[in-house]
């Protein structure tokens, strides 16, 4: 058996709602900075705000980095090229199921109301996505990423009657 490792960093695509909520942020930054001119009280405002904007900003350049190592996908959250956190860690002899999202063999998880869906995908249109169904210690969830090539052979090597990625 050969060992494999592979290293692979997404970057996260802001939303309509993070450039909506960055811009409303920016927005009431400015109008309580400019009303610290007439009353004083406003300032109570803008350091509350600046507290938020200092917390808050990170968050809207996120980057995920997918390290797979022998049939063990960890995956970390990097905020603004500063802080990396591990997000999770999922190892393939617990996975269900692994298809493109957007198929049929994911149309009952995709319908599901109860089903968690965690995101580790860029939001771009066009990318292919591929959902893992995963049974871990926090129960059944679906795990959205997007493997290279590599990681996808080495998971169809694995698993190959779990794949469903018409290989």
């Amino acid at each position: 058996m050969s060992d494999m490792y592979r290293e692979l960093l997404i970057k996260k695509e802001p939303g309509i709602s993070d450039r909506l909520l960055k811009a409303g942020l920016i927005l009431a930054t400015v109008l309580a900075a400019a009303a610290v001119l007439f009353t004083p009280w406003a300032i109570l405002i803008l350091t509350a705000l600046c507290f938020v904007d200092y917390f808050k900003f990170p968050s809207f350049h996120m980057e995920f980095e997918y390290l797979y190592v022998n049939g063990e996908l960890d995956v970390d959250k990097i905020m603004a090229k500063t802080t990396r956190k591990r997000a999770a860690s999922y190892d393939m002899k617990n996975m269900e199921m692994l298809a493109l999202w957007d198929s049929h063999p994911m149309d009952s998880y995709r319908n599901n109301q109860r089903t968690k869906v965690v995101d580790f995908s860029s939001g771009r249109a066009g990318a292919p996505v591929y959902a893992m169904v995963y049974d871990g210690e926090k129960g059944t969830e679906v795990v959205l990423f997007e493997p290279d090539e590599i990681i996808l052979d080495d998971i169809c090597r694995i698993a190959p009657q779990k794949v469903h990625i018409g290989k």
